[in-house]
Parts: structure tokens; C-alpha cells; sequence
């Protein structure tokens, strides 16, 4: 996480700096509001803004807004005067850190505000596929496009391949294509120069100049205007931009990911998406399962998200009881991963007697969750089998987890290759390619069983 502290550094505000940076932040520092806007309307990206609460954080965040500029404030004091704490966060701070710090709550803060406290809890064979072919093309220069339903994880998804990827010391920088209005998306892009329309008080560094030499992600990218699809095309192509009102390009280096909760093909059909900026984007797919389709995730997730807001709210961890597995593992999740994190942070909160029962765990309405249909215990198996699973990943390669996956996945299709190539989310080629080279090295591939039982 990128942090920048406003303020001056005295000794208080500087042992909170080195707090925040060993619990990983990357810490940049301006004294004034001036200063900070300056600095973030020139490229310098920040995740979040540790403010001095005696500097004027209304101002400086509109300051921010009036450049379109939106990033997350944390206010900081010495001696915690009540009153000057709620001044900030009426101003607009997400949170209070009173000074001199304390380690726990500086590194509680920075998870419960960033993006950057979203690691990958995989124990689901349906998304231990989606990792492993994420692991053979994050070390690439591809583009990639990640799909899924909302809520199922593809910035989380990202985030990975960055990490993973050789660009991983350098920018992470994500837009979210449905958030910015139609005529502001083309400036947040590609930045602009000054004077270039009402507003533009001084140039703006937009965010494929933020992300030079690291990774952009064009979130749900589907939502962006057809017209300047083509403009988005040629600085993919060019790996170079022309700023708004500017006179000539600058060359970026970057890579390029992006997301779509909608069916791409049929909004190219539909005429509201480029085929060719289609094509461009989606060297790699990497398709998200739903979470009702990956019920070995369920309570995995579930227990993450507990301990998380545990921590974030200073409240004892306390473990699942065994009707609240149940019931998790049950519920269909139409919010998948986003609806669970939201149900679990209630839960935290809700919980009384030594675990979180079922009846903490409630739906956005207040309702709890429903009693588990007997068909729902598959579901609970599941879950139990991936979490038994994973102990005995423990120790063994990659390569071999990938072989037992795809062997286990064409026993349970009975040797259907292309039904395994669907749930793996491989292509059938891919699968062919794996089976032949594991049958050469001696190893027992399962044969094609029954009527419409590709063989290999």
C-alpha cells in the first residue's frame, strides 16, 4: 500500500511513519494540503493520506475532488482532543489515530482502509485451477482479461498476477470504468494539460502515466463508452497516450488488465463493445467461478474475513460453530465474495458466548441465514474435503499440484475431457497437451468412460 503523510514530522508523527512502513506501507511525505493535492495531481498515486488533524482536512479534500482526485484520509493527533477527532472525521476522515501510535492499531487501520488486505483464500479445486493458470501467465507481458460476476473477486484476481508478475515493485494503479461519468473517464485515463477545458487549473498526470512500469487494471471496462474504446486501443497498441489538450504523445509502459461482469462477445455483437479492442484485451482469460461454485471456498473465506475484522474492530477472534459451517456453506451467495465479507464483519459484531453462531450471521435485510436443505450438505462436504485437501498441499510443488487437480478433475468426469477442460477453465488443448506429457512420464491417466467421452 502506498501511504502519504501530510504533516510535519515531528518525533510522534515519524514513529507512526515507521510503524506503518514495517507493517508494509511504501510512505512518501509533503507538509502542506497544497503540497499533497500538487503531488497527486503530478502522478505520485497514493492508497491512502495520513493527515495531521491540525492541518484543514475539509480543505484539502476538496481540494482533492475538485480534481477528480479521490483517496481515502486517515486523521492523526497528539493528545486525542475529542472534539478535534470529530471535527475530522466530520470533515471527511475515514478513521482517528491518536499519537504517540500503537503498532497493532496502525497496522489495524491501514488493513480495514486499503485494498491492499485481500490475499488470495483458495481452497476450492474450481479456483485452484483459475490460480495455476494464473501462476503460467503472470510472469508474461499478455494482457488478461478476468471475468466473473460481480463481487466474485477479479480485483483480488488482479492484484495476484501483479504480485506475481515482474512488474511487482512498480505502481498497481486500478480505474473502475463504471464510476467515472462518460466525459471525465477520457481526462482520468489519458490526464490533460492545463487549460484544456473549464477547470483545468493545471496539468494532470492521468493514470496510465501513474502506472508506468507497473500494471493498469480497466476495471468492469465493459462500461466504457464505444468512442473512446478507440482511444484506448491505439495506447494499448502504441504504448503511448496524447493528454487532453496536449500537443504531442507520451510513451508508457505498463500492462494492461481488465474486468467484465458482462458477456463481452455479445456486447460486441450488440455493437457496444470494439471486437478488435476485444481481442487485444483478452490474450489470457481467466474466468471466476461464482462462489456458489466453489463451495470449498465458502467457510475458508468465511473464517479470513472473521479474524480480519476482528483485528480492524479490537473485538477476541472467536471460531465458527459447526451449524454456522453448515448454513454457510449452504447459502447460494448471489453477492458471492462481497455479500460473505459483508455478512462476516456483522457477524463479528453481532456475536455473543464463545463462536459466532448462526444466529450472528444475518443477511443484508436482518434475516438469518436459512436452515441448509439436505442438498446443501454436498455443499459442507465440500468445503470440509478442501480444507482436509489443502493440509496435504503442504510441502508439494506446483507442477504436482496441478497434475493431482487435473487427474482428480477427469476422475470425476469419469474421463470426459472436454467436461474437465470447463471446470478447470483450460482450454481442451491445454488439457490434451497436460494428459499426453503425464502419460509419458509413466503416469496413469484415467481413460474416457461411456458415450460422448472425448478421448485424448
Amino acid at each position: 500500500m502506498r501511504l502519504l503523510v501530510v504533516g510535519k514530522l515531528n518525533g510522534q508523527l515519524s514513529t507512526a511513519v515507521k510503524m506503518a512502513m514495517s507493517a508494509g506501507a511504501k510512505v512518501s511525505h509533503v507538509e502542506t494540503i497544497a503540497a499533497c493535492t500538487h503531488a497527486l495531481r503530478a502522478g505520485q498515486g497514493a492508497d491512502l493520506l495520513l493527515v495531521d488533524y491540525d492541518l484543514d482536512i475539509a480543505a484539502l479534500i476538496a481540494a482533492n475532488e475538485a480534481e477528480r482526485i479521490r483517496v481515502p484520509v486517515v486523521a492523526c493527533g497528539v493528545d486525542a482532543d475529542p472534539k478535534r477527532a470529530g471535527d475530522a472525521i466530520r470533515a471527511g476522515a475515514k478513521e482517528f489515530i491518536p499519537l504517540p501510535p500503537e503498532a497493532e492499531m496502525i497496522a489495524a487501520v491501514l488493513a480495514a482502509v486499503s485494498d491492499d488486505n485481500k490475499p488470495m483464500v483458495v481452497r476450492d479445486a474450481a479456483m485452484q485451477a483459475v490460480i495455476s493458470l494464473a501462476d503460467q501467465v503472470a510472469g508474461s507481458e499478455a494482457s488478461i482479461l478476468i471475468t466473473g460476476e460481480s463481487g466474485s473477486g477479479k480485483e483480488v484476481i488482479a492484484r495476484y498476477v501483479h504480485q506475481k508478475s515482474r512488474r511487482a515493485s512498480k505502481p498497481f494503479i486500478s480505474v473502475n470504468c463504471a464510476a467515472i461519468p462518460e466525459n471525465l473517464l477520457e481526462s482520468e485515463l489519458f490526464g490533460h494539460e492545463k487549460g484544456a477545458f473549464t477547470g483545468a487549473l493545471a496539468r494532470r498526470i492521468g493514470k496510465f502515466e501513474e502506472a508506468n512500469g507497473g500494471t493498469l487494471l480497466l476495471d468492469e471496462i465493459s462500461e466504457m463508452d464505444v468512442r473512446l474504446q478507440a482511444k484506448l486501443l491505439r495506447a494499448i497498441q502504441e504504448r503511448e497516450i496524447d493528454r487532453v489538450g496536449g500537443s504531442k504523445p507520451v510513451k508508457v509502459d505498463i500492462r494492461i488488465l481488465a474486468t467484465s461482469n458482462r458477456d463481452l462477445v455479445q456486447a460486441v455483437k450488440d455493437h457496444t463493445f470494439r471486437e478488435d479492442l476485444l481481442y487485444r484485451l483478452n490474450v489470457v482469460n481467466l474466468r471466476l467461478p461464482a462462489l456458489r461454485e466453489r463451495p470449498g471456498d465458502v467457510v475458508a473465506l468465511a473464517e479470513f474475513f472473521v479474524k480480519k475484522y476482528a483485528a480492524a474492530n479490537g473485538v477476541a477472534e472467536r471460531p465458527l460453530s459447526g451449524e454456522a459451517k453448515r448454513r454457510l456453506a449452504g447459502h447460494r451467495w448471489p453477492g458471492n465474495v462481497r455479500e460473505l465479507e459483508n455478512a462476516m464483519h456483522r457477524a463479528v459484531l453481532l456475536a455473543i458466548g464463545p463462536e459466532i453462531d448462526e444466529a450472528a450471521i444475518r443477511l443484508p435485510d436482518g434475516q438469518p441465514l436459512a436452515a441448509p436443505d439436505p442438498g446443501s450438505r454436498t455443499a459442507y462436504a465440500a468445503a470440509t474435503a478442501a480444507e482436509s485437501a489443502t493440509r496435504n498441499f503442504v510441502g508439494q510443488t506446483v507442477a504436482t499440484m496441478e497434475q493431482q487437480l487435473i487427474i482428480d478433475t477427469l476422475e470425476h468426469c469419469l474421463g470426459n475431457r472436454t467436461h474437465a477442460a470447463n471446470i478447470l477453465g483450460i482450454s481442451i488443448r491445454t488439457l490434451r497437451n497436460k494428459l499426453k506429457e503425464y502419460s509419458e512420464a509413466g503416469v496413469s491417466v484415467p481413460a474416457p468412460q461411456g458415450m460422448g467421452a472425448h478421448a485424448a
